[in-house]
């Protein structure tokens, strides 16, 4: 069976693992001309450990892991609130969970599938025609293939998805912030750690990866309506981003000159794509594509990896593609929707946006490394089947 991914980043790679180790054909298309490094660091928590073991990378992502070693939250006048170790704000295992560079993920599931996987790069989905034995799929650069299936793994603003299930737009359940990561020299003294302030409404946050001389800047503000007009346009973000922090203190004047001039500016709405279904046909979505939960829930990348791992399974296992999907989603979405469930529209725990809820979690946060956890976290909710034989 041949079978077609398109997206290259996380979930795409991770799902063509699993595809080429069962037997499948797999090619990967990205619309990108190189695999994209760089990137803010991610978590691999709970159950997606397990699936990267399973997968043989987990020595190769150690190397790599970041160690981060407190979470320091400040007053608008940059003094303390509270310094936290990082896992207890996740419910994760110091010992056993990941955190490592976006990119570092990405080059590491591409080394790992490289050998045994088609990847065309400078390539992308422009339509679909499902016939009875197979799709066949038109490509950006005028060429037509035939395949048995198709996998869409390619981020919450997922093209491939847009061809089979529309607009973007009626799947998106807005939480009501948008945000601006980049990076900019560490003239702050930060190292292993991450500081975080808030004003009601705003948050800046400035995350030190180890001791590398940059350092990641996130500024995130509560908007009621997503700003649709800056989306294509960078410079209406810089001067929408630019205006909301215009008359704070602390390093956000550093940070936002920074901002203004950094040329790795990501802007985006923070949102959750939410669907009644993830597939179509010969068409199956996975990652961010299918369930995006949001970088507030940290999970992104976890509910990922574990979901490539059961849609693979399942039509490995499973003797034809319309059961395999509907297995996988069953297995996959009580698991993705308790990730999801973590954060609901406009409160975020990190980015309270009204003066109640700013002194709420500043209280929650002195409190915290005396408040344990009976719950089973969300990360760890979900039994995975064992497919590797």
């Amino acid at each position: 069976m041949k079978i077609l991914v398109s997206g290259a980043s996380i979930a795409g790679p991770a799902v063509a693992y699993w595809l080429q180790r069962h037997g499948f054909e797999v090619t990967v298309v990205e619309r990108g001309a190189q695999l994209r490094g760089g990137g803010y660091p991610i978590d691999i928590r709970g159950v997606a450990v397990e699936v990267v073991r399973r997968m043989g990378i987990h020595g190769e992502l150690g190397k790599a892991h970041i160690d981060t070693r407190a979470v320091t939250f400040v007053e608008p006048d940059g003094s303390p609130i509270a310094t936290l170790r990082p896992h207890r704000l996740v419910d994760g295992d110091r010992d056993r969970d990941l955190e490592v560079p976006r990119g570092d993920l990405a080059r590491v599931l591409y080394d790992a599938t490289k050998e045994r996987v088609e990847y065309r790069f400078n390539e992308s989905i422009t339509g679909l025609d499902e016939r009875a034995d197979g799709v066949d799929v038109q490509f950006r650069s005028g060429s037509k293939q035939r395949f048995d299936l198709v996998i869409a793994a390619d981020g919450v603003h997922s093209s491939t998805r847009a061809i089979r299930f529309g607009p973007e737009e009626p799947l998106h359940r807005y939480l009501g912030y948008c945000f601006a990561g980049f990076t900019l020299r560490n003239e702050f003294g930060l190292s292993h750690e991450a500081v975080i302030w808030n004003e009601v409404g705003r948050a800046a946050a400035l995350y030190a990866v180890g001791d590398r001389p940059l350092v990641h800047g996130f500024l995130n503000l509560s908007l009621a309506i997503p700003p649709f007009g800056a989306f294509r346009d960078p410079q209406a973000q810089r001067d929408l981003v630019g205006r909301a922090f215009a008359s704070d203190g602390w390093f956000v004047p550093r940070m936002v000159e920074a901002m203004r001039s950094a040329e790795d500016l990501f802007f985006d709405m923070v949102t959750q794509i939410r669907m009644p279904r993830w597939s179509a046909g010969r068409l199956a979505l996975v990652g961010d594509a299918a369930f995006a939960p949001s970088f507030l829930t940290g999970q992104g990348s976890s509910t990922a990896l574990v979901g490539a791992y059961l849609l693979a399974g399942e039509l490995a296992t499973t003797g034809d593609y319309a059961t395999a999907f509907d297995r996988y989603e069953k297995l996959a979405r009580p698991f993705v929707e308790a990730n999801q469930n973590l954060v609901t529209a406009g409160d975020a725990t990190m980015f309270p946006s009204t003066p109640e809820a700013l002194e709420q979690r500043n209280r929650i946060l002195q409190q915290l490394p005396a408040l344990p956890s009976d719950d089973e976290p969300a990360h760890s909710a979900i039994d995975l089947p064992d497919y590797t034989g």
